[in-house]
C-alpha cells in the first residue's frame, strides 16, 4: 500500500502495459479509472473492484475522453494521476506508408494523449494537483529505421511534454515523460502493428528484413510490464517526480549513446555554429 489512496485514470487497460499498471495501482489501494475502446475487454481483464470504474475510450474521441473524465469525477471526486498508455504502430518505410497510415499514427499516439490531457487538465487546476504521466518511448529521443510514423509521434509525445510541464507547473501539476526500450507488452501483436504495404521495388530487400525483425520480436522483448507498472508507483509517489523516466537498460544505453553522438555533433561545427551572430553595424569617422 502506499502512503496516499489515489484516483488514476488510465488508457489503453484493456491489454498489455495499460493492463498491467492498472492491476498494479489497485493492488496499491488505489482507484483506478481503466478506459479501452473496448470497454467489455477491460472489465475482462481486471475482475471486479469498489475501486475500478472502466469507461469507454477512443483516445482519438475528444467526446469519450470528456465523458471518461466526468465519469471519473462523478464517481471518485477527482484524478489524481493520468496515464497516457494508449498507443499503436506504424511500421514501414517513409516512402511506403501512406499517409493515411501516417495521420493514424500521429492521431493514436500524439493527437490521443493531448486529447485526453486536455480534458484532465480543468479538473487538476481546479485541484491545484495532479500527476501526467505519458508514456513515450526510445523512440522518442532516437529515431530508426522502419520506424519514421512511430518516431515522429514519439518525438512529438516529448516535446509536447517539455513544454507542457512548464506551462501546468504553477497550478502544482507534476509531468513525466517515460522512455521505454523493448517491454514484453502488446504493441507487436497484429491487433496493435500494423505495416506498411510493399510498394516499392528499392526498399524490397530491407523491407523483408524489416518485417522478419519486427515479427521475430513479437514475444522476445526483454521488458517485464508488471515492472515497469511497480516503478509507475514509486515514481508516482516521489516528491517531486522525475520528469523523465528512461525505463530498461537497453533505453538507458541508448540515451547515453545519443547524448555521446550529439555532443560529438555540437563539437565538431561548434566554431562554425558560434559564428553565426549578427554582426555590429560599422561606424565610419
Amino acid at each position: 500500500m502506499t502512503t496516499k489512496n489515489k484516483t488514476w485514470l488510465i488508457t489503453g487497460a484493456g491489454r498489455g502495459m495499460g493492463s498491467d499498471i492498472a492491476k498494479a495501482a489497485l493492488a496499491a489501494g488505489h482507484n483506478v479509472i481503466a478506459t479501452g475502446r473496448n470497454p467489455d475487454a477491460v472489465a475482462q481483464a481486471l475482475g471486479d473492484s469498489d475501486q475500478l470504474l472502466v469507461a469507454t475510450l477512443d483516445v482519438t474521441s475528444r467526446d469519450d475522453a470528456q465523458a471518461a473524465v466526468d465519469a471519473a469525477v462523478d464517481r471518485f471526486g477527482g484524478i489524481d494521476v493520468l496515464v497516457n498508455n494508449a498507443a499503436s504502430f506504424y511500421a514501414g518505410f517513409f516512402e511506403e506508408l501512406t499517409p493515411e497510415q501516417m495521420e493514424r499514427q500521429l492521431a493514436t499516439s500524439l493527437i490521443g494523449p493531448m486529447n485526453v490531457t486536455r480534458a484532465v487538465l480543468p479538473v487538476m487546476r481546479k485541484q491545484r494537483s495532479g500527476h501526467v504521466v505519458t508514456i513515450s518511448s526510445s523512440a522518442g529521443f532516437a529515431g530508426f529505421e522502419y520506424g519514421t510514423a512511430y518516431a515522429a509521434s514519439k518525438f512529438g509525445v516529448d516535446g509536447w511534454m517539455e513544454s507542457l510541464a512548464l506551462e501546468i507547473r504553477p497550478f502544482g501539476i507534476h509531468t513525466t515523460v517515460v522512455n521505454p526500450g523493448f517491454f514484453r507488452t502488446e504493441l507487436l501483436t497484429t491487433e496493435s502493428t500494423n505495416y506498411a504495404p510493399a510498394s516499392i521495388e528499392d526498399y524490397a530487400e530491407r523491407n523483408a528484413a524489416q518485417r522478419e525483425f519486427w515479427e521475430g520480436m513479437n514475444g522476445r522483448q526483454g521488458g517485464d510490464p508488471a515492472k515497469l507498472a511497480q516503478a509507475l508507483l514509486t515514481i508516482t509517489d516521489q516528491e517531486p517526480p522525475p520528469f523523465r523516466f528512461i525505463a530498461g537498460a537497453d533505453a538507458i544505453a541508448q540515451a547515453e549513446e545519443k547524448l555521446a553522438e550529439r555532443q560529438a555533433q555540437i563539437d565538431a561545427n561548434r566554431d562554425l555554429s558560434s559564428s553565426l551572430a549578427l554582426g555590429e553595424a560599422k561606424t565610419t569617422a
